[in-house]
């Protein structure tokens, strides 16, 4: 189909004609590496550290990833630029199979660290430089449906990983688990070489912002470790001063001659700025769920881990669902309104969690799981896109490129958050179902407060005509 066709013609079946399908596959792919890993680590690790020891550093292997995935993501676009989009991604996946193969075949946890590292660098890079390529590979009227295609793949992951995970794990070895990774990331260079062209230009010379890259893992190891600090003023200190190294990164970064961000990267006055402040608040908001809510769930109503963790994957079924559903929006005037409703059910799905908890009653609580889930279907995609095409010119592959790294942040600050309020209202040491059930509420009324600034941001976001009309119209 021509890119000239009206944006009423584009249907789903168009993602997998001869035109698009390698390229869907690809980045689908690419989103797969970084879900699946997840879910297939966290199901297999545990048996891992039975085997080489290192329970004490169990923690570390989650940490360390995201750590390096958001510095990863954070150059992602730099290095598209400095060496084109094929070689970005061919050599940060043999970065990612590099990590995997150490982790697989580690005798110790140091090494497992080391190939968690090496994943979370690899990864970072392969999500940013995918974002970016979207609306290179793809006409505008197709963008939508790339998300909600890729939304899929996170709800399959989220089934998926934990099963396929835990059966090789329990009758293969834990090895096999990290090892799936190995084909995947094949299949993904292979298809990379077919669809993604040969850089064509020079290779740019362009400096390598060691320090701000540096500060970003700092700024990020300092939330992750405010996450886990037993004081309460102590994690106060560190996600102040994690929150200062990144506010300082980003004003660095404004006057720098070899950027990171767009140069309107979380202004207040701009399409892309209050559209980036949304990609991150929302997260941020949504984090305390995916930390706490199966705890509670086991804890509180003596959920089991299998029971706890379908109630929980929800969320995923509803954004999956939702975005599936919304993409055939063309209509500007509705794709403004499903931006500005995604904060809005956000928040009200977090309030009703509180209510919910409240009344003690978990079908409340779950229709609360399911609008959240439900906020991010209809509003990510057109969001994203939002950024992507709003960008000024010659920046549109920073701003998309953070996209991915911005809502990993998000997860991190989120998480730090939430168990900064936890250890403040004693839910560690909760051990009647009253004390257990105050603590979460008050986790909960934290975070939609928290949702209350993507609210805000949603409906100040200045969706104008012509930006609205630069994602409805197809590229010529």
């Amino acid at each position: 189909m021509s890119d000239h066709a009206q944006p009423s013609d584009a249907r789903w079946s168009e993602l997998l004609t001869a035109d698009y399908s390698a390229a869907t596959t690809t980045l689908c792919l690419g989103v797969a590496l970084f879900a699946f890993n997840g879910f297939l680590v966290s199901t297999s690790l545990p048996t891992a550290v039975g085997e080489i020891g290192g329970i004490e550093l169990i923690s570390w292997a989650f940490t360390l990833y995201l750590v390096f995935s958001i510095v990863g993501g954070a150059s992602g676009a730099l290095l598209k630029a400095r060496f084109g989009s094929r070689t970005a991604l061919v050599g940060s996946a043999l970065v990612f199979l590099a990590g995997t193969l150490i982790a697989a075949f580690a005798s110790s946890m140091t090494e497992v660290l080391i190939g968690r590292a090496l994943q979370g660098v690899g990864e970072g890079i392969i999500a940013a430089t995918c974002y970016a390529l979207i609306p290179e590979l793809f006409p505008s009227r197709l963008v939508a449906k790339v998300f909600g295609a890729e939304a899929v793949v996170w709800a399959i992951a989220a089934f998926g990983g934990p099963l396929v995970s835990g059966m090789l794990t329990e009758h293969l070895s834990w090895r096999a688990a990290f090892l799936i990774n190995v084909p995947l990331g094949l299949i993904f260079i292979a298809l990379t070489f077919r669809i993604v062209p040969r850089f064509s230009g020079e290779i740019q010379r362009l400096s390598v912002p060691f320090f701000r890259l540096s500060a970003i893992g700092a700024g990020i190891m300092l939330v992750a470790l405010a996450s886990i600090m037993q004081s309460v003023p102590m994690e106060v200190l560190f996600v102040a001063g994690a929150a200062i190294v990144l506010a300082s990164v980003i004003l660095i970064d404004r006057r720098s001659d070899t950027p990171l961000f767009p140069s309107d990267a979380f202004s207040l006055n701009s399409t892309v700025g209050i559209g980036l402040w949304i990609v991150l608040l929302m997260p941020v908001a949504q984090a305390s769920t995916s930390v706490y809510l199966v705890m509670t769930l086991q804890n509180l109503w003596g959920y089991g881990p299998t029971k706890a963790g379908a109630f929980s994957a929800t969320f995923a079924i509803a954004w999956s669902l939702f975005a599936i559903l919304v993409a055939n929006i063309q209509d500007p005037r509705r794709r403004a309104w499903m931006i500005r409703l995604g904060p809005t059910l956000l928040v009200s799905g977090l309030a009703i969690i509180v209510f919910g908890f409240s009344l003690d009653e978990p079908l409340v609580v779950m229709f609360g799981q399911i609008l959240i889930g439900t906020g991010f279907g209809i509003s990510w995609g057109f969001l994203s896109q939002t950024v992507m095409e709003a960008a000024k010119s010659g920046e549109r592959d920073r701003a998309s490129a953070l996209l991915p790294t911005l809502q990993s942040a998000g997860y991190a600050i989120g998480a730090a958050i939430a168990g900064l309020a936890a250890n403040a209202v004693g839910y560690p040491l909760a051990t009647t179902p009253d004390a257990l059930r105050h603590a979460s509420i008050i986790i909960f009324a934290v975070s939609t407060i928290i949702g209350l600034g993507a609210l805000l941001a949603g409906y100040a976001l200045p969706l104008r005509k012509k930006t609205m009309l630069a994602i409805d119209l197809p590229k010529l």
